[in-house]
């Protein structure tokens, strides 16, 4: 371990918790940060809606008073597919045996990937249902979905999961657990990245503050798409560069493959991360340039 190692904090994953008639009620950072994530997107869609001035023919996309329901669908949207996703990509063995699990979503086990692929699909629904401009709904989830994916980050930080790589560089974090101690070749304690504070700083703050910098300064609510192509693209960047650090899950790890890469060859290696973000930013650059030119 390096000398300088940061010791993970003393932070219980549940903000509370009480007995009801024999039945533990907790509330988790995890939750709540789904609740602020959505409270803070709700207030953005909001603000940015009253800004007339912001759209082409200062007409907005829709009406503050159709927020609410757009949040319903995004909500169902995120869980649905969240949870599909992870299913899906990460351990459709394990609950092709166990398929009454698949509704434990209190367990934990959400896929940002698939949370995308079912946002898209909700707002789709919900424009149709509307007779709205998908392109300029869409961009206004986009501007409004990093503050959700920063605290998102962090409380999975707080949780003690999805932690990085071992590593022996100085801010290394020495996360508990046997699992996060298993670093072979490594002296013990064994410290990691911590990939979920890398994630929250690039998906999260940064994406964030350059969404907000392209909407308002730059006035590309006025080039419908190009906000969306942008999240994608350059979401999809940073997960790529972070799987470097991130510690893929346990179910890719083997003895033949010791790194946990989806694919690997002599010239290539990707894990599954890195194999969905490769699409994202394939399709967000093409839909930047597409609008853009518009």
């Amino acid at each position: 371990m390096a000398s300088a190692a940061i010791t993970f904090p003393n932070i219980s994953p549940e903000l509370f918790s009480f007995n009801l008639g024999g039945v533990e009620f907790a509330l988790r950072w995890y939750a709540l940060a789904y609740i602020v994530g959505i409270i803070i997107a709700l207030q953005i869609i909001k603000f940015l809606l009253s800004k007339e001035i912001l759209w082409s023919f200062k007409t907005p996309p829709m009406a503050k008073t159709q927020t609410d329901d757009l949040i319903t669908f995004l909500i169902l949207g995120i869980i649905i597919g969240g949870r599909c996703g992870f299913v899906f990509f990460y351990q459709l063995e394990y609950y092709l045996i166990n398929p009454w699990e698949i509704f434990m979503i209190w367990q934990g086990g959400m896929s940002f990937h698939g949370g995308l692929l079912g946002v898209t699909l909700a707002t789709l629904w919900f424009c149709q249902r509307n007779s709205l401009s998908v392109l300029s709904v869409g961009d206004l989830i986009a501007i409004a979905s990093p503050p959700g994916i920063f605290l998102g980050r962090l409380s999975n930080f707080v949780n003690n999961e999805l932690w990085g790589r071992p590593t022996e560089w100085s801010f290394g974090v020495v996360f508990p657990g046997a699992l996060a101690q298993s670093c072979p070749g490594y002296s013990e304690p064994c410290a990691r990245h911590a990939s979920q504070l890398y994630e929250a700083g690039l998906e999260g703050l940064i994406l964030g503050c350059i969404m907000l910098w392209l909407a308002l300064s730059k006035k590309w609510l006025k080039r419908p798409g190009c906000l969306i192509g942008f999240f994608i693209f350059a979401y999809g960047l940073f997960r790529f560069f972070v799987e470097f650090f991130r510690q893929p899950d346990p179910y890719f790890i083997t003895n033949t493959n010791p790194l946990g890469y989806l694919f690997s060859s002599n010239s290539l290696s990707l894990t599954m991360g890195q194999a969905l973000s490769l699409p994202m930013i394939a399709f967000g650059l093409t839909l930047i340039l597409v609008q853009y030119k518009k």
